[in-house]
């Protein structure tokens, strides 16, 4: 079973490039972010043709994350994180698909820090700190798939000199991220490649692609009964050399 996380960047844009991808690699579960659109605006008619049922939580012009899986319509658990009453972005969504609870995360940037956004980034990961221990309770395989917009590691990026006045790689964000994995779950990524080098993010700026110069902030994090059943993991970076492409790679885990 072939499970992806895919901040498409406009789920519109890159709709060409979107059902490219299921075409050519068909994997059985997708969690998308970003996608910029309404739910009214889904394109879940060409999802439909490609082979797939979803299930999405749009937001307009911003954030929009969806659940596909080839051949069945996800059953939707949970839309949103508990513990901000006013917090309207489009940021998590929670699935269960044949036994595996999967949740699409687009968590927020941060930028600029500091600030009120780094402010809500932080407490953005404690409530989703409190939704993954509630998930391990359960006792179930569960993927935690997204876009953190977290560089867990020195070795995770290109270079930390320019990063390092980031949201992306500040000690908070850093510290909150390994208190998730201090609770139970299995950076798959990480443990397929311990020595880092490997990117999921490459911006359209400075010539970032041809240079190489990306960094890993899409993460698949397993729960002990999802890690048990880990057969591998990586990156389609392919992808992020196409034409009209998202810079962001689809990044991916298979389980048995």
């Amino acid at each position: 079973m072939k499970i992806v996380t895919y901040n498409v960047n406009g789920i519109k844009a890159r709709i060409d490039r979107l059902v490219e991808y299921l075409t050519e690699q068909q994997p059985d579960i997708v969690c998308l972010q970003e996608l910029k659109s309404q739910d009214d605006g889904f394109p879940i008619d060409r999802i439909h043709e490609a082979g797939y049922g979803a299930v999405w939580h749009g937001q307009k012009s911003w954030n929009g994350v969806a659940v596909l899986a080839k051949g069945k319509v996800p059953v939707e658990r949970q839309r949103g994180l508990a513990g901000d009453p006013e917090d309207e972005h489009s940021r998590y969504l929670e699935c269960e698909i044949d036994g595996l609870v999967v949740a699409a995360i687009y968590l927020p940037n941060g930028n600029p820090q500091p600030g009120p956004k780094f402010d809500y980034k932080l407490k953005w990961m404690d409530r989703l700190a409190d939704r993954a221990r509630a998930l391990l309770a359960e006792e179930v395989p569960v993927v935690l798939a997204g876009d953190y917009n977290v560089i867990p590691n020195d070795d995770d990026t290109f270079s930390v000199r320019a990063m390092q006045d980031d949201a992306l790689m500040q000690p908070e964000s850093r510290e909150r991220y390994r208190a998730l994995l201090a609770q139970g779950w299995t950076d798959a990524l990480r443990t397929k490649f311990p020595g880092g080098k490997v990117w999921t993010f490459w911006d359209y700026q400075a010539g970032a692609w041809q240079r190489d110069a990306g960094f890993r902030i899409d993460h698949l994090l397993l729960s002990p009964q999802a890690a048990d059943r880990l057969r591998d993991a990586g990156v389609d970076k392919e992808y992020r050399g196409r034409e009209k492409a998202s810079d962001h790679a689809p990044t991916w885990v298979r389980l048995r």
